[in-house]
């Protein structure tokens, strides 16, 4: 059975697109960049503070399909400038205590502008 995942703890999906798509025991998150649910205003700081609202932003849509970070077995990173990297890195680690694998790549532009954006896919 598919379900489509929403929750007003993450931002709102802005297109043609659902928050996440849980099918079976597995849940595609679509990417986050660092907008503030709350405000729904994207948040034009430094890559430490982007990543921080994309962690929370992953952290609330897997909360709302009854998944945790520990359930995430692969992730999609992309980063505006690889001189970022470390930084992102550093803060990426703290979440993802169970080393899920991981593609990270420079995008030459992302939405907004955001310095970063992960997309996630767990599995129960």
């Amino acid at each position: 059975m598919n379900k489509i995942i929403n929750t007003d703890k993450a931002p709102k999906a802005i297109g043609p697109y659902s928050q996440g798509y849980l099918c079976g025991n597995t849940l595609y998150c679509s990417g986050q960049i660092a907008i503030n649910p709350e405000t729904n205003e994207f948040i034009n700081g430094t890559i430490e503070e982007q990543t921080n609202q994309i962690l929370k932003n992953i952290g609330a849509l897997l909360e709302a399909a009854g998944f945790t970070f520990e359930d995430v077995v692969k992730t999609t990173c992309f980063i505006s400038d690889m001189k970022d990297f470390s930084v992102f890195n550093n803060l990426y680690e703290k979440a993802f205590v169970s080393k899920p694998a991981r593609s990270c790549i420079a995008a030459k532009e992302l939405p907004k502008g955001a310095l970063a954006e992960i997309e996630v896919i767990a599995v129960k």
